[in-house]
């Protein structure tokens, strides 16, 4: 996988313990918007990076006709998702 490291607006909901499940995104590329509907969430953690606790999102899904696994990312300070890995 290839680091992008780009923000995306994300649809997702959230149950009252605080779970997040992330449902599709929007990606910015260019002069048009992507969107992309998620089909599996393999794994989700959490970690560290710069001393901002983030979950981590790894997940699936077909784009332009192939499987492909990529990584988001939700800031919980700032509340921003990032399209990580892809």
């Amino acid at each position: 996988m290839k680091v992008v490291c780009k923000p995306i607006d994300m649809i997702a909901w959230f149950e009252k313990d605080g779970k997040i499940h992330p449902i599709k995104f929007r990606i910015h590329e260019d002069d048009y918007n992507k969107v992309i509907v998620i089909q599996k969430i393999r794994v989700v953690k959490t970690e560290k990076l710069a001393g901002n606790l983030m979950y981590v999102f790894e997940c699936e899904s077909e784009i332009n006709g192939t499987l492909k696994i990529y990584e988001i990312k939700y800031e919980m300070a700032t509340c921003k998702w990032i399209l990580f890995k892809i």
